[in-house]
């Protein structure tokens, strides 16, 4: 027997009324939350339809499973991703078909699925856990009856195996249930961040690297660091909240506050196991405060599996909103040659609640949208329809930072809720000044670091 997923009704009802065109086939993510005994869905959205340029292409295949883009799939499933908070995750796709196609179906999804988690992992910058789950749910609904066979899918290691060898199917338990999350707990937090990025490069192929590399690092501090929720050190098995009992007829939620401490001690060890002398064009400084939230199920749930889901929220956050200002300079300026000396602001993070479920999304804003743009996009990519006004832009204030030229920093205002992520590019003139020395360590290092330096010039003027 497969894993048992628990199912919000309104995930049921979502799906009984999706409309197919005759002879066409509709795909769709199931989002919610895994643990070790049992997976949580709470959210259904069908994709959307891509934008195309003149008219509509001509079929590519015989068969409308044929014509399927995986590729806007998977984009679409990368962008909701972004919108989950922590403790939510996408936990497999949807198929709806004609009857006809019913045999080739799961087949479709097989390879959807495998696409998916590929593309979806790929810029993942925490590591996994032995307790993660990696198994992908399908369902695959005939458009005509409603029914579905239901299948659970085991996602392995796919370094140099073909996608067919990589998934094995097994039956999978579908139950639905009323407000499934409606009084999970949630944990909520502000974090200060401020990491520094060398760059040893113009191509965006190297600064993509350089910026994932450094956040890796600082991702890594993350994990490690000491996590408070409600005021105790939530690093055991013990429950998260003493004396909690399961009623599921109770529709409070609990907010929890959490703290994230990087300890000055750990902090110095990463910095001596990571000393490194190198030659950068220029760095990449992220800064400001950012509010996390994550929810976590009322199944029993332990203090360290809350403490994991806080603390991957602030890593996403923070990677997401990198990724997405390089893809914005990339689309506007045509190369990351757009990186110049000053303070860019990244998009702030906007949290909207989902209809039914009570829990809570979130996208990301730039200074020169609005929150009409916001819920523009939820209906786009979530399939739901948000009011501007329940769309909650108070938590990470309002974007306020100065222009920087070169180096010189211009002070902003300190008040913490008013702090905001920004990207400060500091970049040195070729034709004035040699390349930076980047420095990673502590001052222990800088002796050897410095006659390291000295040794290659001598070498270099010889």
């Amino acid at each position: 027997m497969g894993r048992s997923y628990f199912v919000d009704e309104a995930v049921e009802e979502y799906l009984v009324g999706i409309q197919t065109a005759p002879g066409s086939c509709v795909t769709g993510l199931l989002a919610g939350q895994s643990s070790p005994q049992r997976d949580f869905v709470v959210l259904a959205v069908q994709t959307p339809h891509r934008e195309s340029e003149g008219q509509p292409k001509a079929s590519r295949g015989v068969s409308p499973l044929d014509d399927i883009d995986v590729e806007w799939v998977t984009e679409h499933a990368k962008q909701v991703s972004r919108m989950l908070p922590g403790g939510l995750c996408i936990l497999g796709l949807f198929l709806v078909t004609p009857p006809e196609l019913s045999k080739d179906a799961q087949n479709a999804l097989k390879r959807l699925i495998f696409a998916m988690d590929k593309y979806i992992t790929k810029g993942r910058l925490w590591e996994l856990s032995e307790e993660d789950v990696t198994d992908q749910v399908t369902l695959h609904i005939c458009s005509k009856t409603k029914k579905y066979p239901l299948h659970s899918l085991q996602l392995l290691p796919y370094i140099k195996l073909s996608a067919k060898h990589l998934i094995s199917a097994k039956p999978a338990d579908w139950k639905y249930q009323t407000g499934v999350s409606s009084s999970w707990p949630m944990l909520s937090c502000s974090v200060e961040v401020d990491v520094q990025i060398p760059v040893t490069g113009s191509s965006s192929d190297i600064t993509d690297k350089c910026m994932k590399d450094g956040l890796r690092r600082w991702a890594k501090q993350i994990e490690a660091a000491c996590c408070l929720i409600n005021g105790r050190h939530a690093l055991d098995d013990s429950e998260l909240v003493s004396g909690q009992k399961k009623n599921p007829k109770t529709t409070h939620r609990q907010t929890l506050p959490a703290r994230i401490f990087v300890s000055d001690e750990q902090a110095e060890l990463d910095e001596r196991s990571s000393a490194l002398v190198q030659v950068c064009s220029g760095s990449v400084k992220v800064r400001g405060v950012v509010h996390c939230r994550a929810y976590i199920h009322n199944n029993k749930p332990k203090a360290r599996h809350a403490a994991q889901a806080i603390k991957r929220d602030i890593i996403n956050t923070v990677c997401h909103r990198v990724e997405m200002f390089l893809e914005d300079l990339l689309i506007n300026e045509g190369s990351h040659k757009g990186l110049c000396s000053g303070q860019q602001a990244l998009p702030r993070r906007v949290f909207a609640p989902v209809p039914v479920s009570g829990l809570s999304v979130c996208d990301y804003m730039f200074p020169d949208e609005s929150t009409a743009d916001v819920a523009e996009r939820l209906k786009e990519m979530l399939d739901c329809k948000t009011p501007e006004e329940d769309i909650d832009t108070s938590l990470e204030g309002n974007q306020l930072f100065s222009n920087v030229c070169g180096s010189e920093i211009t002070e902003s205002p300190s008040d913490d809720s008013s702090k905001h992520v920004f990207s400060e590019v500091q970049t040195e003139n070729p034709k004035n000044q040699k390349a930076p020395q980047y420095y990673a360590g502590v001052a222990i290092t800088a002796a050897v670091a410095l006659l390291a330096t000295a040794t290659s010039l001598l070498y270099f003027n010889e």
